[in-house]
């Protein structure tokens, strides 16, 4: 609990302030009783007071089975309204929920699911239906997401629970339900809620230990600054529930606003994508680069190529109003009631970026990781600046590892209250990271005057040219990925000299009539006028064409372990 002193007419005033997320959600979900909270978009709809009818329910179902707080509960499947639902009721019964990405292999959640001491499984069916009871010898019980249908039991505790749920409702409850039925756990600021898997483009698997007051704090960031979405505000939720950025900023930001949460349960197309945006009309997009840039580089920069807008793009005012309806048709395709879109998790590309800018499209591009729930730095659309992830969030620090770091690029490091308690039974990679309290991103970083941070690269990335320099790959490849029929690519190093991994945009050139063998022509054309821009130690020495795109992790960062080798 936090003592606010504030002075007011020469008094003092002491306010409380209860740094509380189980409250957070207690008090929306009685605020917003009767508001439409969550649904499978183009599906069934559940009510704040369902979910709280459904929360209750599963709190018996822990209680006879014996689920006590600090017991592990694991969560895998498609983002859904249920999912949302199994979250929530782990953490404010006070159990620590271990969210698993559902596109996982089943020999990586077989090992999660028994590394994390999970005692509870809530799964999608299609995923156990390739899983190995025998090889989670700690689970309990399994549970269909769908509809909380038993799937394994192995104890009577649980499955008497199971079989008598609605029952031991109606005992605990023999009047009605009400929003005065509502109390959940009262979370320690400390106290561990969530274990997070990484899959960074290592490889390995890390577990994330994040506290209440982790999560507390992203959520608190915000509600204190974004205005929207507002109360009964419609939310589309396409990112992966199982990775931070999607869970705090999508789900439970907005949960606790009282908004009214669409889950994308297919896979999302961008027709589905576009579908939804166009029935929902949300007022915030949260987003990964790779929307906006697909439709900016595949509807509006074509358009824009042709010789007759050429033209009339050199005729002052005409330009304006050409550029004012590109912009009027953008926001049409995010629903038209877009207040502001937030890119994270990669870097926007900075062809798309300077065409945002200059038509005053409302984006912003924040920055954070799983260790810290996921914020570390942010600014609104309105304020931040190009090629800028923005300021550090509140209650965080951070400081860059260089001796001038607004000109020479350095590791970031932060601190404070987004950031985890470590990793779970991994007291070496913990270490590792950690130094007097503060944390080494492993991210190369400036900052300006102002105090907004620019992201060079990724540390373990950084290539070491041949008299020393510091090569960053990325600063290669967004050169690259902007020169003509680039989809995206990658910058090795192989035996001392630059590789680069091309994966062309096939469709744009078979739509165009252009053959494989011309398209792998123009990419060593690329790679020629490419290197004329760079400096000598940073030229490319050959390029290797790929006919699949590469691949990726759930916020679409390439996975670059994978490609190392060419």
């Amino acid at each position: 609990m936090l003592l606010v002193i504030c002075l007011s007419r020469g008094k003092k005033i002491i306010t409380m302030s209860i740094r509380s997320l189980n409250k957070l959600f207690q008090d929306s979900i009685c605020k917003n009783w009767d508001r439409p909270a969550l649904t499978d978009f183009n599906g069934s709809t559940f009510q704040y007071k369902d979910v709280a009818r459904k929360i209750a329910k599963l709190h018996l179902l822990f209680k006879h089975t014996g689920v006590v707080p600090g017991d592990k509960i694991a969560l895998c499947g498609r983002n859904s309204s249920q999912w949302a639902v199994a979250f929530l009721a782990t953490v404010t019964y006070g159990a620590v929920a271990v969210p698993i990405l559902h596109e996982f292999k089943a020999d990586n959640i077989h090992h999660l699911v028994s590394h994390s001491d999970a005692k509870i499984l809530f799964v999608d069916g299609s995923i156990w239906e390739n899983l190995d009871p025998s090889l989670m010898p700690n689970l309990e019980g399994v549970l269909h997401i769908k509809d909380f249908a038993q799937f394994l039991s192995r104890n009577a505790e649980f499955a008497d629970a199971r079989a008598h749920l609605n029952e031991y409702f109606g005992r605990q409850y023999p009047e009605r339900f009400t929003a005065d039925d509502v109390s959940y756990h009262k979370d320690e600021f400390d106290e561990l809620a969530l274990i997070n898997y990484t899959s960074g483009s290592t490889g390995f698997s890390k577990g994330v230990m994040l506290s209440y007051g982790n999560i507390w704090s992203n959520v608190k960031f915000c509600m204190d600054h974004l205005p929207y979405p507002s109360p009964g505000d419609g939310m589309v939720c396409m990112l992966p529930l199982a990775h931070m950025y999607g869970l705090a900023i999508e789900l439970l930001h907005t949960f606790v606003k009282g908004c009214h949460i669409h889950f994308l349960t297919r896979v999302p197309s961008p027709k589905v994508i576009m579908d939804a945006f166009a029935q929902v009309k949300p007022k915030m997009i949260i987003s990964v680069p790779l929307i906006l840039e697909k439709i900016i580089k595949t509807k509006v920069f074509p358009l824009l190529e042709k010789p007759l807008m050429k033209m009339l793009m050199r005729v002052p005012l005409v330009d304006d109003h050409l550029l004012g309806k590109i912009k009027e048709k953008l926001y049409e395709t995010f629903g038209g009631n877009l207040e502001q879109i937030i890119i994270g998790g990669a870097a926007l590309n900075k062809d798309v970026e300077a065409f945002l800018r200059r038509i005053g499209f409302k984006y912003t591009v924040g920055y954070g990781m799983t260790e810290c729930a996921p914020l570390i730095a942010y600014a609104p659309w309105n304020e931040n600046q190009v090629g800028s992830c923005g300021k550090v969030v509140d209650r965080m620090e951070s400081f860059i590892d260089s001796p001038n770091p607004q000109e020479v690029p350095g590791v970031l490091w932060v601190r404070g209250e987004n950031l985890m308690k470590g990793y779970y039974k991994n007291p070496e990679a913990t270490k590792a990271v950690f130094k007097d309290g503060w944390m080494n991103t492993g991210d190369i970083c400036q900052i300006d005057e102002d105090g907004f941070i620019y992201i060079r690269g990724r540390d373990k990335n950084m290539i070491l040219g041949p008299s020393g320099q510091n090569i960053y790959p990325e600063e290669i490849e967004q050169k690259l990925n902007n020169m003509p029929y680039v989809c995206e690519s990658i910058v090795i190093d192989q035996d001392n000299k630059l590789v680069a991994l091309v994966y062309p945009d096939i469709d744009n050139a078979t739509s165009q009539g252009i053959t494989m063998e011309a398209l792998e022509a123009m990419m060593q054309e690329n790679i020629t006028l490419l290197n004329k821009e760079l400096p000598a130690y940073s030229q490319i020495s050959r390029v290797k064409v790929y006919h699949e795109e590469f691949e990726k992790t759930p916020k679409r960062s390439i996975k670059r372990y994978l490609y190392q080798h060419g």
